[in-house]
């Protein structure tokens, strides 16, 4: 089957409802709309991610699009994901460069030798699972396991809307009237709508913000002077990088948290679509790191799969991966284009928290549904101590250092409850604990 091939079902029926599975398509227009509503979904963590970086955002979002067609051609077409702005690197890169906090990162060069160095390390650590398989991951990760750390992921990503995304009371409801009407429009709305929940469901509190700042003066405004002062078409800032043996050495250990992240969306959309991914993680892995190296050669950011869209997935039960190919095309026509970038920018933070938190738990519930699935025994003391714990070294961020590397949140989590399954786990055939 070639890479472009999908499977084709009667658009009626499609739109219908049910679940399109990977290798299937919606009709392109509708592609083409739910591939702008992965987009809208990748965007505010995409270009967060340079900002406290000191890197050119535009250029992160045409990395990102560059990095999911990357993956999209490794891993053939059979695994939806989106790759954006990876969190893993703000501390090191910080670090390793000295950045101040303001502006272009003087030191960018630096970061970047050591982002490809990262993504090396990435792509030769997904040539050996191709080669050797993944049966080491189904016994150091047993459904118990890959339920905590899909679970942790969107636990963990809990406190940046719940906290960094609504200064004031007022943006607090506001981050609230978001979550309803995504709520209204998934529940109460069928077909193509459904489909588009939080597509539609932002629009609707975009307007409603409006509304009541613009309209009424209740807080701060919606800006759209960005919009019309930015320009069509302008090219991203590209950069070139240094590599220095000190910078390398502090960023390379960040791929032990690419492949923890990589490694539990897959099991989660594994786990979500019925159709058994494990056989593609080799490829997976690679894709992302050959990603991450290409983005850094240009002067982007290291990328990560992202599960803001394994959320919209979870909601909307399309896991087509032409809808990525498509939100890669468009994130690539975004990086050129300025204005549309300031169009994002311009949907206000509080609204987007409210997107964030519906994304977010959905992620989690996708863990659990893990669990449920594969009818984890939380009787037995070993699953529920592993669970337990995992769940609170992510949410809480529980942080290990070593030396200059500082190893918290997702990353203390898996390896947490990899560690814990090993030693806890009954060693006889019917044993309990």
């Amino acid at each position: 089957m070639g890479l472009l091939q999908w499977k084709e079902r009667p658009a009626q029926a499609l739109q219908a409802g049910g679940v399109i599975g990977p290798d299937e398509r919606l009709p392109w227009g509708q592609t083409t709309l739910m591939g702008v509503q992965h987009v809208i979904a990748m965007f505010g963590s995409t270009v967060l991610a340079p900002i406290l970086m000191g890197f050119d955002p535009n250029l992160a979002v045409f990395m990102s699009g560059i990095g999911t067609l990357i993956f999209f051609l490794i891993t053939g077409g059979k695994v939806p994901s989106y790759l954006g702005s990876s969190f893993a690197f703000i501390g090191v890169v910080v670090t390793a460069t000295g950045y101040a906090g303001q502006g272009l990162n003087a030191n960018i060069g630096l970061a970047l030798g050591g982002i490809i160095a990262c993504g090396a390390v990435y792509a030769l650590v997904g040539v050996v699972v191709h080669l050797i398989g993944t049966g080491w991951i189904e016994r150091f990760m047993p459904p118990v396991v890959t339920g905590a750390v899909v679970a942790v992921i969107g636990l963990n990503l809990a406190g940046i809307p719940v906290k960094n995304m609504a200064a004031n009371n007022f943006e607090a409801w506001m981050q609230a009237l978001t979550f309803v009407c995504v709520a209204l429009v998934a529940v109460f709305t069928r077909g193509m709508v459904q489909r588009l929940l939080i597509l539609v469901g932002l629009i609707a509190a975009s307007v409603l913000y409006a509304v009541f700042t613009n309209g009424l003066g209740m807080g701060k405004p919606l800006d759209l002077s960005g919009v019309a002062a930015a320009p069509w078409l302008g090219m991203p800032q590209f950069h070139a990088p240094v590599f220095s043996a000190p910078a390398m050495l502090l960023i390379v250990p960040v791929v032990i948290i690419l492949v923890a992240e990589n490694l539990g969306h897959i099991k989660a959309v594994t786990a979500m679509t019925g159709k058994n991914l494990d056989v593609y993680m080799g490829r997976a892995f690679l894709g992302d790191g050959l990603a991450t190296m290409v983005s850094g050669a240009a002067g982007g950011t290291g990328v990560t799969t992202y599960a803001e869209n394994i959320g919209v997935m979870a909601a909307t039960r399309i896991y087509s991966t032409a809808v990525f190919l498509v939100a890669a095309l468009i994130a690539v026509l975004l990086g050129f284009s300025p204005k549309f970038g300031a169009l994002i920018q311009a949907i206000p933070l509080p609204v987007m928290g409210g997107v964030s938190i519906v994304v977010f738990g959905l992620i989690a519930i996708a863990g659990a549904r893990i669990w449920v699935d594969n009818r984890v025994d939380f009787s037995q003391t070993h699953n529920l101590i592993v669970a337990a714990i995992t769940l609170i070294l992510g949410t809480g961020e529980f942080t290990l250092k070593f030396g200059d590397f500082a190893l918290g949140g997702i990353g203390t989590a898996t390896f947490g409850a990899i560690v814990l399954h090993a030693l806890l786990a009954p060693r006889r055939a019917g044993h309990q604990r």
